[in-house]
């Protein structure tokens, strides 16, 4: 999907989580979350909810319209012609074993990936910040999708740009965008504090937080504005 699809989708999501109105509702089961819901048709919920989500931010963004426009020549492009021209070219390799490797392979297994976000960070795992929702920090999503597993935090801080607490802990998506915030091509970029994170994780929490066993000490430094050391927030 091309990035205005993909957005649509996300914020119907966030804002309809494990509804009728979820694109990819993960109370619907594993397989529905996974990959189910891109083949069945959308719950009605979700065809009406997909009309009234403000998009206006978008559709205001030359680049994301033209990619939209553009989508299906990109696509073949970047994702089929160059993946499997360049070994052929290159490195004399063989078309077809290119084009089942360098396409289809890995397309499925990038894809499977990206899908573990919606169905195994939504089931197992554990929920230091609200243990009344269904998504959950999952290390081995994260590790995946270079980053994206940190999912109980960023249901629960959607506008975080790291979408995890730590933010280059197995968190590539955020270095990427820490590099381009330093070019200055990435900007007004919102995280959550500490003390909002310590709240909630303290209010809703299952207790599997870190901070969870330096209560104690931490509280005071939290509530006195005092920053953190790295040491003191991985143990």
């Amino acid at each position: 999907k091309h990035v205005y699809a993909w957005a649509l989708d996300h914020r119907v999501h966030h804002k309809y989580t494990e509804s009728d109105a979820d694109p990819h509702n993960a109370k619907r089961g594993f397989w529905f979350s996974h990959v189910g819901w891109l083949f069945l048709t959308p719950h009605p919920d979700v065809v009406v909810k997909r009309k009234v989500v403000d998009m206006s931010d978008l559709e205001a963004d030359p680049i994301v319209m033209w990619q939209k426009k553009y989508y299906p020549l990109l696509y073949f492009i970047f994702t089929i012609a160059l993946p499997v021209g360049i070994p052929v070219y290159f490195w004399n390799e063989n078309l077809w074993n290119s084009f089942w490797i360098n396409y289809n392979a890995r397309y499925c297994i990038t894809l499977n990936i990206a899908y573990c976000v919606n169905s195994v960070a939504h089931m197992w795992g554990q929920k230091p910040y609200d243990r009344n929702i269904n998504s959950v920090e999952n290390v081995a999503v994260s590790v995946a999708a270079l980053g994206e597993g940190w999912h109980n935090f960023h249901h629960v801080f959607p506008w975080d740009y790291k979408t995890g607490e730590f933010g280059t802990r197995f968190n590539l998506s955020t270095q990427f965008i820490d590099f381009f915030a330093w070019l200055g091509w990435a900007y007004d970029l919102k995280s959550a504090t500490p003390k909002m994170i310590y709240n909630r994780a303290k209010k809703c929490g299952d207790g599997s937080h870190c901070w969870a066993h330096n209560e104690e000490k931490l509280d005071k430094r939290i509530f006195e504005g005092a920053e953190l050391t790295d040491h003191e927030k991985d143990t």
